[in-house]
């Protein structure tokens, strides 16, 4: 068993960075410590390291988190690629503005209620259990609410986002590689992003979807790029002269439908001039002139409510 301690620490600092101080002074003003792929299972001991701003821990074998109560002054915390299961133990890290954790074992995204400053948060491509997608905690997402601007969920079975719509500052969303399918969902919550200028969604069954792009950019007007393809002004105004002419086509048609019923409130106007029947004798010699019937209609007497004044 691999052991995060002072003295693994030790081992991996150069002489020519230790100088000639004390290796307790060394610890102390230390700001960043890369322990990296080195077999660590278990963070131990290390709160010498009272000024830590960024610690890397990546690519090892890590199971828990755990020990890190000291670090208040920590910033950047790199534990993508272990073992983890559970989002544990980081309430004391109130400065942590970057968080990666992709590649571990996590189930639920939770235990990040009292952080208020993360701006970052990278969970993608977790190893799931067959059929089951990452799970948000309402607590930890409202929490990131103001802060979080970077999200990477990549590759986590998610079929849906309405419940990160609380993310009201997010600016870039990575969410490629999941079960995403419904346009009419997708629209609902890109409303809820004032601040969205990019997002990836490639790999989603939503990309196969008739005008995918066409409806995201005509949604969002603040998306800057779509699935690594930026998306030009010219695009965008196009698309919505599109839209305007469409909706104008439909409303017209739709006035077009109503027509005979609107023709009914001029009935009335009929009502004064009826059309009478017309018999005529079949020993006429001639058909009947209609002109007569018109000349007479035009020598009655006008109605009072048409008489002139």
């Amino acid at each position: 068993m691999v052991q995060l301690t002072t003295d693994l620490i030790a081992k991996n600092v150069s002489h020519k960075n230790r100088k000639e101080e004390d290796f307790g002074q060394y610890l102390r003003k230390t700001t960043h410590l890369n322990l990296s792929d080195k077999n660590i299972d278990a963070i131990g001991d290390i709160s010498l390291c009272r000024n830590l701003r960024v610690l890397y821990l990546y690519d090892n074998r890590i199971s828990q988190i755990q020990n890190l109560g000291f670090a208040s002054n920590i910033t950047h915390l790199y534990l993508q690629n272990n073992c983890i299961s559970c989002i544990e133990n980081l309430s004391s890290l109130k400065n942590l503005e970057k968080l990666y954790l992709g590649g571990n074992y996590i189930t639920v995204v939770e235990g990040l209620d009292k952080l208020q400053e993360i701006r970052e948060l990278h969970i993608e491509s977790q190893h799931l259990p067959l059929g089951e997608k990452l799970l948000f905690d309402p607590r930890s997402l409202r929490s990131l609410a103001k802060s979080l601007s970077v999200l990477n969920i990549s590759n986590n079975n998610i079929d849906e986002l309405e419940e990160l719509a609380v993310l009201e500052n997010l600016s870039y969303l990575r969410a490629a590689d999941n079960q995403l399918q419904h346009m009419k969902d997708l629209e609902a919550v890109l409303n809820k992003w004032p601040k969205l200028r990019r997002m990836d969604l490639a790999g989603n069954p939503i990309c196969h979807k008739p005008k995918y792009r066409d409806r995201i950019v005509v949604q969002s007007q603040t998306l800057e790029f779509l699935d690594g393809k930026e998306i030009k002004e010219m695009e965008r105004q196009f698309l919505m002269n599109w839209k305007a002419s469409k909706a104008a086509r439909k409303k017209s048609r739709g006035r077009m439908t109503n027509e005979p019923a609107d023709y009914q409130h001029f009935s009335g106007f009929e009502t004064l001039y009826p059309i009478l029947p017309f018999y005529y004798s079949p020993s006429l010699k001639q058909k009947p002139n209609f002109l007569i019937l018109s000349e007479m209609r035009r020598r009655e007497p006008l109605p009072r409510t048409m008489e002139k004044k």
